[in-house]
């Protein structure tokens, strides 16, 4: 039963050897072999990303099988992430896989169009014609090359303007920042992958492209349907998400999460926007208890380099410092030269930042949805820091505890106990935070911190005879059943 928890060895000794914000990696062709996925694990992977943008259903058995064996061998929970790829709109096949561009150049994106012949009718994977208007920005190429819609050519083409020099190449994405895609950004592939996902009981659906609180309500129904009780991460990648703190803070409280999605947001909404964003959606996570990942380039030189840039580190830093509760690497591990390096690196900056600095705090209280789940959380921590705390245990049913607690930013380490393994997966992104798997049992918290300890998995640290332990506690099995705060010496 101890070897489920060997991801807290040494945290008593060493608070440095914590790492309070966790890391969600991406797994793409750079760590499909086993050992990688293995080595991941052992790096200080909290969650790893599954892009259903690429791969196939028999690949993902695989390496979800590969995670979780490794997970259970090493001791610790990690989260599956089912990222969708939603409307994900990209050009087709194009001849020779290059045509160059001049400014003023007229083109036409098909979505009739099977077969580019050389010229200016291009294929696309989305009828745009259903969606854009004229004197509305088509960015291709991931913003590489600009354009404007100027006419609507058939019910399944539009005529774009050209407006700088430059290139695209097939397969490659458009951006459409001005365009309102009316809620439809739910796929037909989208439901054939959370059907499959439901069916491997993944923690978290990351859904692309949201634009409002109305697209997090209808995947959450879909879910249902399905069985799933997996969480959904909003992926923040639209301008009109961010079009105003209020359209930010509705689909924040509607969520379980956010995803700060750095890349496509820069190219709808403008690079500018993304810092400003990211700390508003940091402390509106914050604010709500609701888990938190900023995503993007974090250490994109990682890919073709063996150590990180200074800004890139800076930007880490920046995010830890800000609070976020999760950090993920993209390219920097699906395809990058250097994937385990990249997790070590990114380990290292935030530890030091962690050790080296306190969280910023944010303007307004916690406001989860519960008032005793932020009661109790501010009670606990105030009392855990004034006295000097080792360790902060909490049992929890939903996990909604422990995330309400985690919203305050403790710098003490957190153990949560559950009885319940998918609820470990589901607490094992957010801050602060290891999940332990016990079954449920009278003062079973206690039990479980003095079993860790007897079996030197608690370190007491250098000169001390006994650790002193916030407990959480409720009198019942039950979600909205906390109301005991107790401090222990073991």
């Amino acid at each position: 039963m101890l070897e489920l928890f060997w991801g807290i060895i040494s945290i008593m000794s060493s608070n440095k050897l914590f790492k309070r914000t966790k890391i969600l990696a991406t797994v793409g062709p750079s760590v499909f072999a086993e050992e990688k996925l293995k080595e991941m694990v052992y790096a200080g992977v909290n969650g790893f990303r599954f892009n259903f943008s690429h791969g196939t259903y028999d690949e993902r058995d695989q390496q979800i099988a590969i995670v979780r064996r490794y997970a259970a061998e090493r001791g610790k929970s990690v989260a599956l992430v089912q990222d969708l790829q939603g409307p994900k709109i990209r050009l087709g096949d194009i001849k020779g896989n290059h045509l160059d561009l001049k400014t003023g150049d007229e083109i036409i994106l098909d979505y009739a169009c099977k077969e580019h012949d050389g010229g200016y009718v291009l294929p696309v994977q989305y009828n745009l014609a259903e969606k854009v208007k004229v004197g509305e920005p088509v960015l291709l190429f991931d913003g590489k090359v600009e354009g404007e819609m100027i006419e609507k050519v058939s019910n399944t083409a539009i005529k774009i303007k050209v407006n700088n020099d430059g290139y695209v190449m097939s397969r490659k994405g458009i951006n459409l920042p001005d365009t309102d895609m009316g809620g439809d950004i739910i796929t037909e592939k989208d439901l054939a992958d959370i059907e499959f996902g439901a069916s491997r009981d993944f923690d978290f659906v990351a859904m692309s492209f949201i634009q409002c609180a109305d697209d997090v309500d209808k995947l959450r129904q879909i879910l249902v349907s399905h069985g799933s009780t997996a969480r959904i991460i909003s992926k923040i990648e639209t301008k009109k998400a961010v079009e105003s703190d209020e359209a930010m803070e509705a689909i924040v409280k509607a969520s379980d999460g956010i995803m700060v999605a750095r890349g496509d947001l820069a190219y709808e909404a403008g690079a500018e926007v993304v810092p400003i964003v990211q700390r508003k959606l940091i402390a509106l996570c914050r604010q709500y208890a609701k888990m938190c990942i900023v995503a993007t380039q974090m250490m994109g030189s990682m890919v073709d380099n063996p150590r990180p840039t200074r800004a890139e580190v800076s930007d880490v830093a920046t995010a830890v410092l800000l609070g976020t509760d999760a950090v993920m690497l993209s390219d920097e591990t699906a395809n990058g030269k250097y994937p385990i390096e990249a997790i070590k690196e990114m380990k290292k900056v935030i530890l030091y930042t962690q050790d080296n600095s306190r969280i910023l705090p944010i303007e307004k209280d916690t406001t989860g949805n519960y008032k005793n789940y932020d009661a109790i959380s501010r009670a606990v921590v105030r009392l855990a820091e004034q006295i000097d705390a080792d360790l902060i245990a909490i049992a929890t049913k939903s996990g909604a505890t422990a995330e309400a607690i985690a919203a305050q930013r403790p710098n003490i380490p957190m153990v949560s106990i559950t009885s319940n393994p998918r609820v470990a997966g589901q607490l094992a992104l957010t801050y602060a935070n290891s999940a332990y798997v016990r079954e449920y049992a009278t003062d079973y918290t206690i039990e479980a911190v003095q079993d860790l300890k007897a079996s030197g998995y608690l370190k007491l640290p250098e000169g001390q005879k006994e650790l002193t332990v916030v407990v959480v506690s409720g009198l019942r099995d039950e979600e909205g059943g906390t109301n005991q705060i107790q401090i222990r010496k073991i």
